[in-house]
């Protein structure tokens, strides 16, 4: 992990994604870095497209890496332009940890 990439020149792309529990998602970055992402706020108020991320089994079961960041296939298709992703920034700005937690 290179903490002093260049964001102008860095593209960060994820490989992996892992839901955890609360609405917690462990990505796998190019940078060789893991990033906790908490997606909890973005069932604030009006949450439009994350809502269905709101039922924790479709949250868990749907989440993927498309278009080579964090993304939920709610459709089974793969479809990038019909699937609900994350901007790959927000992942990579998100708190870096050592290891996932063993999830029971």
């Amino acid at each position: 992990m290179n903490s002093k990439l260049d964001s102008r020149k860095f593209f960060p792309e994820i490989f992996q994604a892992v839901a955890g529990e609360d609405y917690i998602v462990y990505a796998y970055v190019n940078d060789g870095s893991i990033r906790k992402v908490d997606i909890k706020p973005f069932f604030t108020g009006d949450c439009g497209v994350f809502e269905p991320l709101k039922n924790k089994d479709t949250f868990k079961n749907t989440l993927t890496v498309i278009g080579n960041t964090v993304a939920w296939d709610l459709t089974g298709d793969r479809d990038e332009y019909n699937c609900i992703d994350i901007d790959p920034f927000l992942v990579f700005d998100s708190p870096i940890v050592s290891d996932i937690p063993e999830m029971v």
